[in-house]
């Protein structure tokens, strides 16, 4: 891998004195996959005049519109202003959304109303415009009797090693990817969630099996049943799948969890 010269680059202080608005804020617009920065030799964030346009352009839609994180990526991809996906990345599970839906000769409203979800809300996921929340995908994975695994559109074969560039990739709601680790297992399923601050996974929801998870990073409410836990960097949990369970990221700061379903039904 060729290291990127730092001195054609902006950091990310200075990126956030250009802009106007906090480093917190670029991170969390960069985890909803706004902008893409090159990595230094040693993992340093660098940025292009490009990429300080494009924030420019955002901060611009947050303060003068009045436009959310979401908001802005769904008129900046309008606009054709969105950096392309990298190779092996599947950010949308939208066009698996609408290809289900049409097999089964089912209507927009018929599978929003199954779903709990508003039909202007399905046909926006299933346009790319926006992207669900891990729980409403959960429910409509389990209306199609399908599992969140299909929606990666991972390969069929199975592979022992997994390089960092070759993930599958999914946009699990705002601020929330899920980096699928391994794939054509029987007994698990491996992902990496990258949690952006204040996100998480929205409703409650269940399914078969087990999980195990292990944060590497930040902190992670998670709430099984009734019950709320506090996890931060360094603990693991384990639960049975069948409960009701949610999640968020409290901190301020994204959070990384090492996330392990038995079996890959999820």
């Amino acid at each position: 891998m060729q290291s990127v010269k730092a001195e054609f680059y902006l950091k990310i202080g200075d990126v956030a004195n250009l802009v106007g608005v906090s480093s917190s804020v670029i991170r969390s617009w960069e985890n909803l996959g706004l902008i893409r920065p090159r990595r230094s030799a040693s993992r340093y964030r660098l940025y292009t005049q490009e990429d300080v346009k494009l924030l420019k352009r955002a901060r611009f839609l947050r303060r003068f519109r009045g436009l959310n994180a979401v908001a802005i990526v769904h008129l900046l991809k309008r606009e054709g202003r969105m950096p392309a996906t990298p190779g092996g990345a599947n950010n949308s599970a939208g066009a698996h959304l609408r290809q289900l839906r049409l097999q089964r000769g089912l209507s927009l409203a018929q599978v929003a109303r199954a779903a709990g979800i508003s039909q202007g809300f399905l046909s926006a996921v299933e346009r790319s415009h926006m992207s669900a929340s891990v729980g409403t995908l959960r429910k409509l994975a389990g209306f199609y009797k399908t599992s969140i695994l299909d929606l990666f559109d991972a390969p069929e074969s199975n592979s022992r090693l997994v390089p960092a560039e070759k993930r599958r990739m999914l946009q699990a709601g705002p601020g929330v990817r899920m980096d699928l680790l391994a794939w054509g297992n029987t007994v698990m399923e491996p992902h990496l969630f990258r949690i952006a601050p204040k996100s998480g996974s929205g409703e409650a929801y269940t399914h078969e099996g087990e999980e195990f998870l292990f944060v590497l990073r930040g902190e992670l409410h998670i709430f099984v049943q009734n019950e709320q836990f506090r996890l931060k960097a360094g603990d693991s949990f384990y639960f049975e799948s069948a409960a009701p369970h949610k999640w968020f990221n409290p901190g301020r700061v994204e959070t990384r969890v090492l996330w392990i379903n038995a079996p890959p039904t999820f």
